[in-house]
C-alpha cells in the first residue's frame, strides 16, 4: 500500500479516528509543514477544529533528515543521547544547531499563527498528527508540549510509521493510531507517490480554510 499524497493519507487516517467525530472536546493539532495536509483532511472528516504544534527537528550535521533531537515552544528540547554519543556530536554543535532551529521555529510560529492565541487544551482530547514517524523525535517534542497543557486524552495519529517508534510512543500517550506499519520503513517518502515539500503558503491556506469552515453561519 502507498498513499497518492498527504491528502489521501489523511482521508485514510480519518477512517480510523471516526470514534472522535463531532466531539466538542476534540482538537486536531498538526506538525507543520508536512503534517498539515494530513491533519486538514482528518479535521474536516471529523468536523473538529484544526490548529498547529510547531516543532523543529535537530538534524545530524551532514545528514539533516536524520534527527538527533527536536525542539518545540516553551523551551522543550528532546535529544537522542544514544545517537549523539554514537556519532560523537559535540555539545557546541548541538547548541549551534538548536539556536538555528529556534529561529526557524519562531519564524513559523509567527507566520502560521500571527496574533491568534494557541488553543486552550486543558481537559481536551488532542489528536497530534504528522505525515509519518521515522525516529519519532519531533513527535516526542510535540507530545511534551501538549502534555504540559494537561489534556484529558492525547492521541498520536499518523499514516505511516516505524514499528519500534509506535511501540515507544504507546508508553507516552493514551493511544497511537497508524494506518501503515511496514516491516522496513527506510524513509517516510517511499510510502507516498507525491511527497513534495509542503510550502508555507499551503500551510497558511489550509489553516485559513479550516478556520473558515468552523465559522458559524451568518443569520439570515
Amino acid at each position: 500500500m502507498r498513499f497518492r499524497d498527504r491528502h489521501e493519507a489523511g482521508k485514510h487516517l480519518a477512517r480510523q479516528l471516526v470514534s472522535y467525530a463531532g466531539d466538542p472536546k476534540v482538537w486536531v493539532l498538526a506538525l507543520p509543514r508536512g503534517g498539515v495536509p494530513v491533519a486538514f483532511e482528518v479535521a474536516q472528516a471529523l468536523a473538529v477544529p484544526l490548529d498547529i504544534c510547531v516543532v523543529r527537528k535537530l538534524g545530524v550535521p551532514g545528514q539533516p533528515e536524520l534527527a538527533m533531537g527536536a525542539i518545540a515552544a516553551g523551551e522543550v528540547r528532546i535529544l537522542n543521547v544514544a545517537l549523539i554519543q554514537e556519532l560523537g556530536i559535540s555539545e557546541a554543535t548541538i547548541e549551534a544547531i538548536t539556536q538555528r532551529e529556534l529561529q526557524e521555529l519562531d519564524r513559523r510560529e509567527r507566520l502560521y499563527r500571527g496574533d491568534r492565541p494557541p488553543p486552550h487544551l486543558e481537559g481536551q482530547v488532542v489528536i497530534l498528527i504528522d505525515d509519518g514517524l521515522a525516529t519519532g523525535a519531533t513527535m516526542r517534542a510535540a507530545i511534551a508540549v501538549v502534555q504540559s497543557a494537561h489534556p484529558q486524552r492525547l492521541v498520536v495519529a499518523v499514516p505511516v510509521a516505524a514499528s519500534a517508534v509506535c511501540q515507544e510512543l504507546r508508553e507516552q500517550v493514551d493511544e497511537v493510531i497508524c494506518t501503515l506499519i511496514p516491516p522496513s520503513l527506510q524513509a517516510i517518502g517511499l510510502w507516498y507517490d507525491d511527497f513534495s515539500q509542503t510550502s508555507d503558503a499551503e500551510v497558511q491556506r489550509l489553516l485559513s480554510l479550516a478556520m473558515a469552515y468552523r465559522q458559524p453561519l451568518s443569520p439570515p
